[in-house]
């Protein structure tokens, strides 16, 4: 039988136009639809700087590795990313208009620099006077000069100057717009106390052209804005096999070489300005060269400003105290007690920092071990941990250095934890530590204690208020146990570690163990859908890609296992025409975002359950450290299942995931189950009750 698979890349890119969907929805609010289309556009910008790229260099792959990673020839691959790409702009940009003008009835007015009045003009002249100019170098471009280098996270104005006595040509320039600076939006002042005018940088700095190129006495400017998205120089993500892969140089110096893969133009810009950038940059036709409105770098209107009637958060959209931490002291005299279950964000972070806070302070405390992925910008994960050793424990922080894009700042980690007599550990080469797992060991009464906690996410007070994720607290001695085996690896990493990794018992590990692990709970149901006896696999994860477990689910569904997927994003698996029993996929994208990996198998009533740092990755599977736990505890996995369950049933932001790709909210005519809603008041019903 020939199997079919959706290419990764095509997958990813409908994932975002759900995000797109969810600001083109009427009914979500105003301002959360504003940050829906910030988080398209960095998505999108993150998307060509590692995959697109990726893509690029593939292309000179021999053909059997490109057709055992992508599915399709890269270049089939970029031809219908483009037309995706083309299309998604287009109502991206419909939508944007569309928001401007609901923003106008609630009196919220962006301005440019054509429509200001008296007083707003001379505000914008003294703002630039005073917080703008100081950062604004422009660069003169001419045919016989090398283009300057090109930031690649920043917004550039290209701006064509010319003399009314001119007839025909123009001079050029750039400006980087200094967002990282000076910030992106500009508040204005208002003859009308309720309406709100906000101001863009770059129409800042439009207005005031002819006050920064006053030396030169130009009469007229036209200025548009640009971006140009590089190749972040990383890997692709292990799906070459490595045999072949390019061995390219890590470091963040190596991103300013990164070439062009995108690159995104305000589409009135002038002819023969756009028509030299290309030439400058060298740009194809091969390459994406994609015109747009008036505004790029939309990523900042994640943060757009506070500029709306106040907005009463309901009360599903807050976050409350697990049950067992109500009118208790001490977070660790529970965990000792009994396991814990946390659900962000409907329970709030503050066990998991009051935990390592007492470890910090307890003299009995010994030794504190933590994987960190990517950490808060204040993070008080790491403030407890500098406490930790400065009242004496010996504290092991495993900073993974190639975390994406966040490599600059857990650098900066590295350097303020090893002053601290902190162990800093940066992991083995060739492998991301993915696994999110933290052990607290203390002697008492000549007995060692230990306890800690495993999640499905990165241990970050901040995201934690906006991610969907798991996070077992646990004393269980076998769990320990097996994290200090994991530690034992990082610590003291050898060629050949995966022994080590092979005799933990209570954790599924990566790389390998977990793979095999997974491909045995398959099995099992296959045997028991053979014999006619009931099954059932329900997998929850942010991208499902690995095409040898997506063969195994294959398998699954043609003997008859009952199979149910919630994935977030990437999801390469089709239906067949031979399946016995369809494989059964939504993906919900709602307010917050799902991010927790659950693992159930029926496994004869037995139930087995597991909570994962993994995603159904081969990079995550065979190329990272990664940890799955066990839920042994009947009320935790009951709990996690009726969560399972409860995003099963919606059909308000689940979409279904099929061959077409064409990402169908689920219509089923049956009650109303907003997954993300319920999920809050089913934790909180179980707070009522204690």
């Amino acid at each position: 039988m020939s199997l079919h698979f959706n290419p990764r890349d095509i997958t990813w890119l409908a994932f975002n136009e759900r995000v797109l969907q969810e600001a083109m929805d009427e009914n979500v609010p105003l301002h959360l639809r504003i940050r829906f289309l910030g988080i398209f556009s960095n998505n999108l910008d993150e998307f060509f700087r590692v995959r697109v790229a990726g893509l690029k260099r593939a292309m000179d792959f021999k053909e059997k590795v490109i057709a055992e990673s992508f599915y399709q020839p890269p270049s089939k691959i970029l031809q219908k990313i483009n037309d995706i790409v083309m299309t998604h702009q287009l109502n991206f940009d419909k939508t944007w208009k569309k928001i401007q003008a609901e923003m106008a009835e609630h009196k919220v007015i962006i301005k440019t620099s054509k429509n200001l009045t008296a007083k707003q003009k001379e505000f914008v002249r003294r703002y630039f006077d005073e917080v703008v100019e100081s950062n604004v170098i422009p660069i003169l471009l001419h045919e016989n000069t090398p283009m300057p280098y090109m930031r690649d996270k920043s917004l550039y104005l290209g701006v064509a100057m010319r003399k009314k006595d001119w007839q025909y040509s123009s001079n050029y320039a750039i400006i980087e717009i200094p967002s990282r600076f000076v910030g992106r939006f500009v508040l204005l002042p208002t003859e009308d106390p309720e309406e709100k005018d906000v101001m863009l940088l770059e129409d800042v700095i439009t207005f005031n052209l002819p006050h920064i190129f006053s030396y030169f006495g130009y009469d007229e400017f036209a200025a548009n804005a640009f971006k140009v998205t590089k190749d972040a120089e990383l890997e692709l993500d292990n799906d070459i096999k490595t045999n072949f892969a390019e061995k390219i140089e890590k470091g963040l110096k190596n991103r300013r070489k990164g070439k062009p893969t995108r690159f995104v133009f305000d589409k009135d810009m002038d002819k023969a300005l756009l028509e030299m950038l290309i030439r400058k940059l060298n740009l194809t036709k091969k390459d994406s060269i994609i015109p747009g409105g008036k505004i790029h770098n939309f990523k900042h209107f994640m943060d757009f400003p506070d500029v709306f009637e106040k907005y009463e958060k309901p009360v599903e959209r807050t976050s409350f105290t697990h049950p067992a931490f109500e009118n208790t002291e001490r977070v660790t005299d529970v965990i000792l007690k009994h396991d814990v279950l946390l659900t962000f964000p409907y329970h709030k972070y503050n066990p998991v920092i009051d935990l390592l806070r007492e470890a910090a302070m307890d003299p009995d405390v010994k030794s504190i071990q933590i994987t960190a992925y990517r950490l808060a910008s204040s993070s008080k994960i790491i403030n407890a941990l500098i406490y930790a050793a400065r009242n004496g424990k010996e504290v092991t922080v495993m900073l993974e250095l190639q975390a994406r894009f966040d490599e600059e700042s857990n650098l900066e980690w590295k350097e303020m934890l090893e002053p601290e007599g902190i162990t800093v550990l940066v992991g083995i080469p060739n492998k991301k530590v993915h696994a999110k797992l933290c052990v607290i060991k203390k002697r008492s009464h000549n007995k060692t204690i230990q306890y800690g906690f495993i999640s499905t996410g990165n241990f970050n007070e901040k995201t934690a208020r906006i991610y969907g994720d798991h996070l077992i607290m646990t004393s269980d001695r076998g769990i320990m146990a097996d994290i200090n085996k994991v530690f034992n690896v990082l610590k003291k990493p050898k060629d050949d570690f995966l022994p080590v990794l092979k005799t933990c018992k209570n954790l599924l590990v990566c790389p390998q163990f977990m793979r095999e692990k997974i491909v045995h709970h398959i099995d099992k149901e296959i045997e028991e859908a053979r014999a006619g006896r009931k099954t059932e696999i329900i997998v929850k994860a942010n991208s499902v890609s690995d095409r040898a477990l997506i063969e195994k689910l294959y398998e699954a569904a043609q003997e008859g296992v009952h199979i149910r997927m919630i994935v977030r994003g990437i999801y390469c698996a089709v239906n067949q025409s031979d399946f016995k029993e369809k494989i059964k996929a939504i993906s919900i994208v709602d307010e917050y975002l799902e991010h927790a990996r659950v693992m159930y198998f029926y496994n004869k009533g037995a139930e087995d359950m597991y909570i994962s740092s993994a995603d159904w990755m081969t990079r995550n599977l065979d190329y990272r450290i990664e940890a799955a736990a066990k839920i042994t505890d009947k009320s935790l996995k009951k709990e996690l299942k009726d969560i399972l369950d409860i995003q099963l049933k919606d059909n308000v932001k689940a979409r279904i995931l099929d061959k077409k790709l064409s990402n169908e909210y689920i219509s089923n005519g049956k009650e109303e189950c907003r997954s993300q809603i319920e999920t809050y008041r089913y934790l909180k019903a179980k707070t009522n009750k204690k």
